[in-house]
């Protein structure tokens, strides 16, 4: 694949990335609760033009026995892109990348959530790509943990997600998918500040050992704020349940 200057994109310029944020700058983030009625919790979270649903069902007792773990529930999550989400039609049906990602989320959730409180039922876990545009992992994760908390599921604390990439030699947060694609590095970490627990650490590319620890510092003064707006979302929802009252 030709570089950004070969593609005539330029990422970075006198210090500010080619949508004007500053290296340390997320994009604009919103989130909210509470949006599925049919779900036992739900939420919306966006990055950008990034966009994530996710829908939690249970604890249930599983149409399927296998699922059965005698000490603690299952966590079952389903990762899907929307056939509109990306410029060219993607196939509605699951890919491999799918299937991988509904792994990696489930692996960030699990530390968290209060498995063991409910033994022999499973918690589901739906979450729908609307708008593809860098940093979905990222995003999914930060969305279910706000799901789960939306349904009640006992958690020790919400976790939240961003990428740290690299471009044109300089780290940036919060990626997406210009800079992912032109990108050297991209580095999506997520965690749970409340218990200093990171619960998720991948890297595409190559970082120096002084780029690496400068990268997951930013990562997680970045994932401190995504988790604060994580609270004020869910604090907003029960005002909201409640009348408004404080």
């Amino acid at each position: 694949m030709a570089g950004p200057a070969q593609a005539g994109v330029e990422l970075i310029r006198d210090g500010r990335r080619h949508d004007g944020r500053l290296p340390e700058d997320l994009r604009p983030v919103r989130m909210q609760v509470g949006i599925l009625h049919n779900a036992d919790g739900s939420a919306l979270v966006e990055f950008g033009r990034t966009r994530v649903l996710a829908a939690v069902y249970g604890p249930r007792e599983p149409h399927q026995r296998f699922y059965v773990l005698p000490d603690r529930a299952a966590l079952r999550v389903r990762y899907h892109m929307a056939p509109f989400s990306t410029d060219e039609r993607k196939s509605p049906a699951p890919s491999r990348r799918e299937i991988e990602l509904s792994k990696v989320v489930r692996e960030a959730l699990e530390p968290v959530v209060l498995a063991e409180e409910f033994p022999r039922t499973v918690i589901d876990v739906f979450l729908e790509v609307l708008q593809a545009d860098g940093g979905t992992r990222t995003a999914a994760v930060t969305a279910a943990s706000l799901a789960l908390a939306d349904a009640g599921i006992p958690m020790r604390a919400l976790v939240g997600g961003v990428a740290v990439g690299k471009i044109q030699g300089v780290l940036v947060v919060d990626v997406d998918e210009l800079e992912d694609m032109y990108g050297e590095a991209d580095m999506p970490v997520a965690a749970a500040p409340d218990i200093g627990e990171i619960t998720l650490l991948q890297l595409n590319g190559v970082l120096t050992g002084e780029e690496f620890r400068t990268a997951l510092a930013m990562a997680l003064r970045a994932i401190d704020r995504v988790v604060e707006m994580e609270k004020e979302a869910i604090r907003k929802s029960y005002l909201e349940v409640g009348g408004g009252q404080e």
